[in-house]
């Protein structure tokens, strides 16, 4: 049950990456690249029905968490509290950013609200990837001091960062060069799915331009992937054991990679939703990858003296895993209908639905 509640798991957290993933895109392109009022409201048309409730997705993944793997919930929660808030707050601006940015009339309060939207987008983007590294990467278990564990096992305070900014000090921060790192190929990665959805939902004129950042920073996000994974190989000893163990699991490195290159086609799509297409297999490909390659870890341990969390010791009691799952493909099913129903009752391009504007 525990491999089950994990793929689960897994599912749904990368449905949000790929969903609210391109809000947060789209967020970064509203705060570079929208010059005009016109590509402004193009822009919040395209996400303006969408953009809530795909943040279900990481609410019900937290759910999941929390009723699956409970001692990780209750260890992360903890440790990475101070960035979960600042997390929380910045989702808060987002939204208020979107919802009240058209209830008055007047340029200054369009410009704040602007700000605040594109803004809390692009942290949001950093501050996930940010996430990704220090799982990846993994935390103090413990707080081990000079090879003695000064707390509980599954303790762990991670501050926004340390005085050394490395991945590899017995004292560690959210912020180090290798978590800064993956935070930007998340920047990178989200942008070019927002333009992509952007490009797909909109008939606007900024679609053109869209195409050639997509392409240009395509190459960036390449340059940074093979850095990171080079990188990865010094901060984890040996992190595609799995990989090599179960030779299947390198399809979704290929998945990836398969949306990857075709991204560089983007100027050439004859139809509008081929670009969106690529790059959400890309985020699922590298998500899905970076989950396999982590299996069964959960959350790393960075000293030898206290064991790392995975799904076997962090997993709730095997009754309730096996209960649990009928609650979950009721709740599941309705999610799929709901889904359903909003992405074809708003089929198509979004240009004359309007959103948050007089």
């Amino acid at each position: 049950m525990e491999i089950f509640w994990y793929i689960v798991l897994m599912f749904m957290l990368g449905m949000y990456v790929i969903l609210d993933g391109y809000d947060f895109g789209a967020g970064i392109i509203h705060l570079f690249f929208a010059k005009t009022e016109e590509d402004k409201a193009a822009i919040t048309r395209s996400i303006g029905p969408f953009w809530d409730a795909n943040e279900v997705w990481l609410i019900a993944s937290g759910g999941v968490l929390f009723f699956a793997f409970p001692t990780l919930y209750a260890s992360s929660f903890s440790g990475f509290y101070l960035p979960l808030m600042m997390i929380l707050w910045l989702l808060i601006f987002r939204a208020i950013g979107l919802e009240l940015r058209g209830q008055v009339n007047n340029a200054m309060w369009h410009k704040i609200w602007d700000k605040a939207f594109g803004i809390a987008s692009l942290l949001l983007a950093l501050f996930f990837g940010l996430a990704l590294g220090n799982v990846v990467r993994g935390v103090n278990l413990g707080i081990v001091e000079n090879g003695i564990s000064t707390q509980e096992p599954l303790y762990f305070f991670v501050p926004l960062w340390n005085p050394e900014f490395s991945p590899f000090s017995e004292h560690l921060g959210i912020i180090d060069w290798f978590t800064i790192l993956l935070g930007l190929v998340a920047v990178v990665a989200l942008t070019i799915h927002g333009a992509n959805w952007v490009i797909f939902k909109t008939n606007s004129t900024i679609n053109q331009k869209l195409k050639g950042i997509v392409f240009k920073l395509n190459i960036l996000l390449c340059v940074l992937i093979v850095v990171s994974v080079l990188v990865w190989g010094m901060v984890n000893e040996n992190p595609l054991k799995n990989f090599i163990k179960y030779p299947l699991l390198f399809i979704f490195p290929f998945i990836g990679l398969f949306g990857l290159l075709n991204l560089f086609r983007v100027q050439k799509f004859k139809k509008h939703g081929a670009g969106f297409l690529s790059s959400s297999l890309f985020l699922f490909g590298a998500f899905a990858s970076t989950a396999a390659a982590l299996f069964p870890v959960l959350l790393p341990s960075t000293n030898s003296v206290n064991p790392s969390l995975t799904i076997f010791n962090t997993a709730a009691h095997a009754y309730g895993l096996s209960v649990g799952v009928y609650w979950w493909v009721i709740a599941f099913i309705l999610v799929i209908v709901y889904v359903i129903v909003q992405y074809k009752v708003f089929k198509g391009k979004m240009d004359n639905v309007p959103y948050g504007h007089h």
